[in-house]
């Protein structure tokens, strides 16, 4: 009897995977280039100078102070519902959930997880980076601050750098780095900027951070994807190590769908047909004969199975048919037959 495994979802989005190319010949993976590290160093540079400049209370917190009292969401109070919902570009829910759905079919369209790991190490940086710079300096927001011209640092906040700035430098500029040709590397890396430029103003136009927050903000997303090539050779071995654990756990469910099923109970012949014994093999004589051996006798064949009685204690039973009573004149059947057989023959 055959017996087909039917497929589940993953099982075919496994199948879609490992079809051949696994990654299209024209894609190269980036490497750390000697500009790329240029601009990685030149990027950290602007960054410290950030931290520096807020720390010292210099001209850039002035600055801060100046454009928060400017409050710019009351003067143009008629662009503030559509900000509203420009902001959302920058927020890690909607966005991470948008570019996933792209790169998801991205991955299913080229045969390989790199895009959505790409992804997820951008994510992960993302958040430990920008996570612990906020709750280590602690600053307070526009809306929280408590001295005039202070630069509210330590003491509890978690606004510096801005998170919606950086995660949409990282989120959208994730497309440009994936990007399959030069020209929609250019195209994408145009967009993801100037998308990340709006969020950024944007935030402090609602007054939800100072300048010198986006400003910083800027410079960690861009931070995250300079540095991801070096993250490269781990994410080609953690897909190297996720389609080996999909093949173990193929094979495992091979080896159980391979496995005889039980035998269920034997079906009832009809009555009065003959039962077919099985041919015993050569492991089944053994057991068979020390069997029949331990068996309890059994009566004679010309015996009928049950209990017996004796002939006087039996039941008379008439047979069937109609039956002339005896005559006193009729001679015994028995003697009339004997009397009309020849005693000798010739």
């Amino acid at each position: 009897m055959r017996t087909e495994r039917n497929l589940t979802r993953l099982d075919r989005v496994f199948a879609r995977l490992d079809r051949e190319p696994e990654r299209p010949a024209h894609i190269d993976v980036p490497k750390m280039s000697r500009h790329r590290v240029v601009l990685f160093a030149a990027t950290l540079a602007f960054y410290l100078a950030i931290v520096w400049a807020v720390a010292i209370t210099s001209w850039l917190v002035r600055f801060d102070w100046q454009v928060m009292f400017f409050r710019p969401y009351q003067q143009w109070p008629e662009i503030h519902a559509f900000l509203d919902y420009y902001v959302v570009l920058g927020q890690r829910g909607p966005t991470a959930v948008m570019v996933a759905s792209w790169l998801g079919w991205r991955s299913w369209r080229q045969h390989t997880l790199r895009p959505l790991l790409t992804l997820g190490a951008s994510l992960l940086l993302l958040n430990i980076t920008v996570g612990a710079a906020k709750l280590g300096m602690g600053r307070l927001g526009p809306h929280y601050a408590i001295t005039i011209g202070s630069n509210e640092m330590g003491l509890g906040g978690d606004i510096f750098p801005s998170g919606h700035t950086a995660n949409a430098v990282v989120t959208w500029g994730i497309l440009a780095y994936l990007a399959s040709t030069p020209r929609a590397r250019r195209w994408l890396s145009a967009l993801s900027a100037v998308t990340s430029l709006g969020v950024g103003l944007t935030t402090v136009y609602l007054g939800t951070h100072w300048l010198s927050d986006v400003l910083l903000g800027w410079a960690a997303g861009l931070l995250i994807l300079l540095a991801l090539p070096w993250c490269e050779p781990l994410i080609a071995r953690s897909e190297a190590g996720i389609f080996s654990l999909r093949d173990l756990w193929r094979s495992r469910r091979g080896r159980t769908a391979a496995a005889p099923a039980p035998t269920g109970a034997p079906v009832p012949s009809p009555v009065g047909a003959p039962v077919m014994s099985p041919r015993p093999t050569v492991d089944s004589e053994v057991p068979a004969r020390e069997t029949v051996a331990s068996r309890p006798p059994r009566a004679p064949v010309h015996l009928a199975p049950g209990p017996h009685t004796a002939r006087s204690e039996r039941t008379p039973v008439t047979p069937a048919g109609s039956r002339r009573p005896p005559h006193p004149d009729r001679p015994a059947r028995a003697a009339t037959a004997a009397s009309a057989r020849p005693l000798t023959g010739s």
